[in-house]
């Protein structure tokens, strides 16, 4: 008799494992509309730590944060976009 898990695909992992708080989703939402400077939001590290915006730096060297493709599935998913 063989193990049911050994041939069973792995599930596939979900971006989010935590829920978002209020702030976290108000960021969300102010990224969709334009990117914002790096010290502007608090949430900032743990939205990049989770995927879900990223950093670019512009000619001029000012590092902004804006949406990823994660952030803006979210944002869909909430029927905010």
């Amino acid at each position: 008799m063989t193990d049911s898990n050994e041939h069973a695909t792995p599930r596939k992992r979900t971006m989010l494992r935590r829920i978002l708080s209020h702030h976290e989703i108000a960021t969300l939402l102010l990224l969709l509309h334009c990117p914002i400077d790096v010290s502007a939001k608090p949430e900032i590290p743990m939205l990049q730590e989770a995927g879900l915006v990223e950093s670019v730096t512009s000619e001029s060297g000012h590092t902004r944060f804006q949406l990823t493709e994660d952030g803006n599935a979210v944002l869909r998913g909430l029927g905010l976009s």
